[in-house]
């Protein structure tokens, strides 16, 4: 029996505390993509939970000390409540290459299968007090020593055919940082992808801001990448200011015409973008914006907002799960009418699933 999607929903918006740091062992701190997390499988469920946020020291659930199998019991306030499992170290981690990089400094495991890369490990927002997202952590990890700013695309290949080969990932996410390009790093994801693809069968999704021009969907379709994610993460504008002053320079105009010229080159429900509930955009403008989305073939890839230790947002609350299920209950009716679920996304995000449940909310299309 699968835990309900409502103790799910709770979990990822407190997260847990750990009785021992063990049980964090493969938690991810800083950089991009979900960080201050752990992935653990809740009832066959794959979760990517907070554990190193405020909230999560405050969490009524508390992960005992894992067994060497790596199952653990979870409690709610002492009552024990689920049987779940963590991630073990992926194999791949152990290797280096020949000039003596880690091979976990240049990809990492995300959910059980799931391999992801920063392609580009710095920001020309980043690098701005002034211009920076709020949220953002992507250059923690390089300052950490954890990982390299710029991972080639012969480094790319040679990674993810060991993650295949020794620990059987089935998609990869090749996300960047913002170059000083036009392109916005349309350019960088088309090399690494060809590379990959050229040593492996690996189904790619690229991530990047929208390129100054719609010819780069192709060049990346044509390149190996398979999906596509171009990242709203907020929607008001007054909020969009606030909280990414430099990326809101790419205007939303600009955004809703990339999303249309993507869809005609991947395919509906084969573009996606992140939206952030919890920092400010109501429940009514999500689901407004979703809409418009899915009428388009993009998926709204909706998660709840998770502070990152460090950033000037480390302090604001996440939402709770009240908001969240007031967000992904209808959503979840919505993606499925639009014929756009989790489960038909090649690669990616979205169809890892483990960030967000919204995939548990998506109910079935109607006979």
């Amino acid at each position: 029996m699968q835990a309900p999607r409502e103790l799910l929903t709770e979990l990822q918006t407190r997260g847990m505390r750990v009785a021992d740091p063990r049980a964090a062992s493969g938690s991810r701190r800083g950089g991009a993509g979900p960080s201050d997390h752990q992935a653990v499988t809740v009832d066959g469920v794959t979760l990517m939970i907070p554990v190193h946020t405020a909230a999560a020291f405050d969490s009524p659930f508390v992960l005992d000390t894992p067994g060497g199998d790596g199952r653990a019991t979870l409690r709610r306030n002492a009552i024990p409540i689920a049987q779940v499992t963590l991630n073990k170290t992926p194999r791949f981690y152990s290797r280096s290459t020949a000039d003596g990089v880690p091979y976990s400094h240049i990809a990492t495991l995300h959910g059980t299968d799931v391999l992801a890369t920063t392609v580009l490990q710095t920001c020309i927002r980043y690098e701005s007090r002034r211009k920076a997202c709020r949220f953002c952590a992507i250059g923690q990890s390089l300052a950490a020593g954890r990982t390299i700013e710029r991972k080639t695309p012969a480094q790319l290949a040679e990674v993810a055919q060991a993650a295949v080969e020794l620990d059987g990932v089935r998609h990869m996410v090749l996300t960047t940082g913002t170059p000083p390009t036009p392109d916005r790093g349309a350019a960088l994801l088309c090399e690494s992808a060809a590379a990959i693809k050229a040593a492996v069968d690996l189904p790619l999704q690229g991530q990047c801001e929208p390129p100054d021009s719609d010819a780069w969907f192709q060049r990346m379709k044509d390149a190996g990448i398979d999906t596509l994610g171009m990242h709203l993460e907020v929607i008001g504008d007054e909020l969009r200011q606030r909280v990414l002053p430099g990326k809101n320079e790419v205007p939303m105009a600009r955004y809703w015409q990339a999303f249309e010229a993507a869809v005609a080159v991947f395919g509906r429900g084969q573009v996606s973008t992140y939206l952030l509930a919890g920092l400010g955009d109501s429940a009514a403008l999500i689901l407004a914006t979703s809409r418009r989305l899915l009428e388009l073939g993009v998926y709204p890839f909706v998660v709840p907002f998770v502070p990152i230790s460090g950033t000037p947002l480390e302090s604001h609350p996440a939402p709770d799960a009240g908001f969240m299920r007031s967000v992904l209950e209808p959503l979840g009716d919505m993606v499925a009418q639009a014929g756009l679920r989790a489960a038909d996304i090649k690669a990616g995000c979205g169809k890892c699933a483990a960030c967000s449940t919204l995939s548990r909310y998506e109910t079935p299309l109607a006979a």
